[in-house]
C-alpha cells in the first residue's frame, strides 16, 4: 500500500513522526508537508506564486518533502507532480488539537484529506485532544489500529477520527458519530492597540451541548470519535425540491 502522509502542524511535528513510525507498518510511506504551521488555514491552496518545496530528514527517521505551502497544496504537488506512482492511502495527521464540530471546516488537516478525495484518493484525517504533554506515541497507536478497522477504504472516503485526552486513561471505546454543527462557546478578548487599530484574540472554545450524541460531546466523554465526511457539500434534497419550484415558475 502506498501511503502520502501530511499534516498542518508542519513536517517538524511530533505527531507526524509519532504517525509515521505507525504507518510504515501498513504500507511504504512517502511525507510531504508544510515546512510552517498551518492550523486554521481550511482548504486555502497557493495559485499566485510558485510554491518552495526541499527534501528534508527528521532524526533519521524519514526524509521527505517540506512545502512553502498549505496541507492542501501539499497533496495536490504529491500526487501530481512529486510521486511518479498513485497513492493508495492519504493519511494526515497526527494532529494536535482535535478537529471536530465546526473546526472540522477551519482545520488544515481534514483539509488535505478533503484534497485527496477531490483526486480521487481514500483519505483519513487522525486528531489528538490537546493537552499540556500529549502522548503522540499512545494517539497514533490507537488512531492506527481505529483505520486498520475501517479498511478497505474506497474512492470518495474522508475519514475524520479524533482520539480523546489519554490522560484521563484508555479511550472508552469507538464511536461512529456526526459532525456537531451547534458550534462552540467562544468568545474575543482585546488584545492591545496601536494608533487607531485594536486588536483581538479569540478565546474560549468549549463545547455546546447537542441534542443527539455528536463528535464534539463524545469525544469529551472520552471515546475515539469516527465521522465520515462528504466531499460534496450539495444539499442534494433541498436541490431537487428548488429545481422543481423554479421549472414550475419558469414553464420548463
Amino acid at each position: 500500500m502506498r501511503i502520502l502522509l501530511t499534516n498542518d502542524d508542519g513536517i517538524f511535528a511530533p505527531g507526524l513522526a509519532a504517525l509515521y513510525k505507525r504507518l510504515v507498518e501498513i504500507g511504504d510511506v512517502t511525507v510531504v508537508a508544510p515546512m510552517d504551521c498551518w492550523s486554521g488555514a481550511s482548504h486555502s491552496i497557493t495559485f499566485a506564486e510558485p510554491l518552495g518545496c526541499t527534501k528534508v530528514t527528521i532524526d533519521g527517521l524519514f526524509t521527505g518533502f517540506g512545502v512553502r505551502g498549505s496541507p492542501a497544496d501539499c497533496v495536490k504537488l504529491a500526487a501530481m507532480q512529486l510521486i511518479d506512482r498513485p497513492f493508495d492511502l492519504v493519511i494526515a495527521g497526527l494532529n494536535c488539537g482535535a478537529n471536530v464540530g465546526i473546526n472540522v471546516y477551519y482545520s488544515g488537516t481534514v483539509a488535505a484529506a478533503m484534497e485527496a478525495a477531490f483526486l480521487r484518493i481514500p483519505s483519513a484525517a487522525i486528531s489528538v485532544a490537546a493537552e499540556k504533554e500529549t502522548d503522540f506515541d499512545a494517539a497514533a497507536e490507537h488512531g492506527i489500529a481505529v483505520l486498520k478497522g475501517l479498511f478497505p477504504l474506497h474512492v470518495g472516503d474522508v475519514m475524520n477520527i479524533n482520539i480523546p485526552r489519554l490522560s484521563f486513561g484508555r479511550p472508552r471505546g469507538v464511536r461512529v458519530v456526526p459532525q456537531a454543527t451547534s458550534g462552540f462557546h467562544e468568545y474575543y478578548v482585546p488584545h492591545g492597540s496601536t494608533g487607531d487599530e485594536a486588536t483581538y484574540l479569540l478565546a474560549g472554545g468549549a463545547y455546546r451541548e447537542e441534542k443527539e450524541p455528536a463528535d464534539t460531546t463524545t469525544l469529551a466523554e472520552g471515546y475515539i470519535t469516527v465521522t465520515p465526511l462528504l466531499p460534496d457539500m450539495t444539499d442534494h434534497k433541498k436541490t431537487l425540491a428548488l429545481r422543481g419550484r423554479l421549472n414550475e415558475k419558469q414553464g420548463t
